[in-house]
């Protein structure tokens, strides 16, 4: 949400016949390696072991190499980003990224999904190394709402709830200060997270969690109970981020198949769902 509410600072809206092409132009940059400090730290706020990642960079830490980028994939386009809120992502991971190499990156709009209602922007992020090698593929997904329906209301979809038999694997807990300590380690800054007045004022008790933070937590519970510490294993990660993780907060995470859910309890609310897929 921090690249996104920056892209709305920036906003020129364009007239609103405008049409929103996509795919768009493909933007691009090389970054250097990440600081060995930062990741050990970000892995260690994420629930993981930095051993486990020795020579190595999680691919959940794709936000803080990827939202100047992704910002720039919003500029102009004829929506009120200032609304907008993330919807989720697909993080495709397709080798090891190396912590000490640079990375080569490329970003476009994807898709646009408008029906007049609300507008749904996918995102493309590919990193990869200098030479072209594909490391990971991050769709992110921004929700937008547009108008509010006229005449009869549609039914209202009943919010997601974590299944009765999804298995309980781990619980994660958040701290009151834990959107201050994933903004400063990702650089994803949006005040929500981190300031009570400006979370209220946008209609939250009390700063929210960002929502790629809970997918990190999440994934590296998948890394140390299904997996016993194979930071290999994921393949692939399809998730939504369903409701905000008010803070402070305890949650816990299940798994039913290949489903991963984070939610208040079996047969409870659930703040993120989707799927996830493993390397043999």
């Amino acid at each position: 949400m921090g690249s996104l509410a920056w892209a709305a600072l920036r906003q020129r809206v364009r007239p609103s016949d405008a049409a929103v092409e996509a795919p768009g132009p493909v933007v691009t940059a090389t970054v250097p390696p990440r600081p060995a400090a930062l990741v050990a730290d970000y892995v260690r706020w994420a629930g993981g072991d930095p051993r486990a990642w020795r020579g190595r960079v999680p691919p959940h830490l794709f936000p803080q190499w990827g939202f100047g980028l992704l910002n720039q994939t919003l500029a102009g386009l004829n929506y009120p980003l200032a609304k907008a809120l993330n919807g989720g992502c697909r993080l495709t991971v397709h080798g090891d990224i190396p912590a000490d190499a640079p990375l080569a990156l490329s970003a476009h709009l994807h898709a646009v999904d408008d029906d007049g209602q609300r507008a749904i922007l996918t995102q493309r992020l590919e990193t990869r190394l200098t030479d072209g090698t594909p490391l990971q593929t991050a769709d992110l997904r921004v929700f937008i709402p547009l108008a509010r329906p006229t005449g009869d209301r549609p039914a209202r979809r009943p919010k997601p709830t974590v299944p009765v038999d999804a298995r309980e694997i781990a619980w994660l807990r958040f701290r009151a200060d834990d959107g201050l300590r994933f903004a400063c380690l990702t650089g994803d800054i949006n005040p929500v997270h981190w300031i009570a007045p400006y979370a209220r004022a946008a209609g939250f008790k009390r700063p929210i969690q960002h929502g790629f933070g809970t997918l990190a937590r999440a994934l590296e519970a998948l890394n140390r109970t299904l997996w016993a510490g194979d930071t290999r294993r994921l393949a692939v990660a399809d998730v939504r981020f369903t409701r905000p993780v008010v803070l402070p907060a305890r949650v816990g995470v299940y798994v039913r198949g290949d489903q991963l859910f984070v939610g208040s309890a079996a047969g409870g609310a659930a703040y993120l769902t989707g799927t996830f897929h493993a390397r043999d």
